[in-house]
This record gives structure tokens, C-alpha cells and sequence, in this order.
């Protein structure tokens, strides 16, 4: 039986990072969104200014830009993949399901987790400066302070990962994830999983969804 494709759904801090990685093991080809952005800021290009000021401004950014960068690179996906980070909007939903889903076997997962688990998560995590490992000093602290365990780069609090920038994020989140989770739902393609759990469980979920 072939695999469905997967947009995977989730507030900033629910974990779609780390369950993209272990799905990918299931063969799947990951698309992330985030990934490209902030490989565009990196690049310092006037695009990734612009992006630099959205994102430290606890906005999203546009449709238009997300699906140029996103058109750039999903050539590259062979056999199933999976879209981390992808829709944020209904128009970006509406448009992913007419220019790249199309008929295809598809399934929206939502990582569900409460606001204060969120907020909490996100206010506390550290990303590495050199292979982008994401840490997090309630449940999964460097084993050195201030140091990553895989390459030994220092970590880095990112300027936006502020408990007021990060509500407003939220607060921007929501209005946006509730008619896309409806539209989804509409099409019978949305299957919701506890994701406040740890992530071994939350994928063993996931898998069940993927697998039946």
C-alpha cells in the first residue's frame, strides 16, 4: 500500500522538527519551510532581510514568498514527502492541494499541544549555531552548558524566542491554523495527535496514521 503524502501541522514549538526527522526514516522526502527561510536570511539576500524583519517582528511570512521558495525546491522530493511548516494559510492550502498534492494519497497531521506548554517550550529553547540542533533547558539540556552535543558549536537564544514575541506569534498562529485545520477537516484528510507527550510516543502515533 503506498504511503500517503504528509503536511505536518503545528504551532512554533510543538515539535514538527523533530517528528519530520523520524518520519523521514519511514522514506519520506522532507520539505521544511523553516529551513528555507532561514537559509535565505543566512544568505543575507535582500529577501532574507525582509524575512529577518517579519519573523523578528513576530509576523509570518506572506504566501508569495513561502511558495517561491517552496516551488524552488520541491523538485527535488521523489516518492512521498512531507511538508513541514506548510500551509499557514487557507489560500497557501487551497493552492499546495491544486499545484503540488493534486489527486494524490494525502493526510494533514496536527501536533496538538496547549499554550502554556508551548510558550514555555519555545521561551526555553537553544538552537546550535552550527548543525541547527534544537536543545531545550527543562527536557533536553546540552550535556555542557552553552554547548551543542554533536558538534561543539555554541548554542544560541534566538532574538524573537521572547515570551512577548512569542505570545504574539501565538496569538497570529491561531487565527491562521483554525481555518486551515477546518478546511482539512472538510476534506477528510485531518487526523489530530497529543504531542505534549514525549516524542517517541507522539510519533507512534503518527506512524499508526501513515501505516493504515
Amino acid at each position: 500500500m503506498a504511503k500517503p503524502q504528509i503536511i505536518l501541522l503545528g504551532a512554533p514549538g510543538s515539535g514538527k522538527g523533530t517528528q519530520a526527522a523520524k518520519i523521514v526514516e519511514l522514506g519520506y522526502y522532507h520539505v521544511s519551510t523553516g529551513d528555507l527561510l532561514r537559509a535565505e536570511i543566512k544568505k543575507a539576500s535582500n529577501l532574507g532581510k525582509k524575512i529577518q524583519d517579519l519573523i523578528g517582528n513576530g509576523q509570518l511570512v506572506d504566501d508569495q514568498t513561502v511558495l517561491d521558495l517552496l516551488q524552488a525546491n520541491i523538485n527535488l522530493a521523489k516518492g512521498e514527502y512531507i511538508f513541514d511548516g506548510f500551509p499557514r494559510t487557507e489560500v497557501q492550502a487551497t493552492m499546495l492541494d491544486k499545484q503540488i498534492v493534486k489527486k494524490a494519497k494525502a493526510v494533514a497531521i496536527y501536533l496538538d499541544v496547549s499554550l502554556d506548554e508551548l510558550v514555555s517550550r519555545i521561551v526555553n529553547r537553544r538552537t546550535c549555531g552550527g548543525c541547527n540542533e534544537i536543545y531545550n533547558l527543562i527536557n533536553k539540556p546540552p550535556k555542557k552548558e552553552g554547548v551543542c552535543d554533536l558538534c561543539g558549536k555554541g548554542l544560541v537564544h534566538r532574538k524573537d524566542d521572547n515570551k512577548e514575541t512569542v505570545q504574539n506569534r501565538m496569538d497570529v498562529f491561531k487565527e491562521q491554523i483554525d481555518p486551515i485545520l477546518a478546511y482539512y477537516e472538510t476534506k477528510g484528510m485531518l487526523k489530530k495527535v497529543d504531542a505534549s507527550i514525549n516524542p517517541d510516543t507522539t510519533f507512534k502515533q503518527i506512524r499508526k496514521i501513515v501505516e493504515s
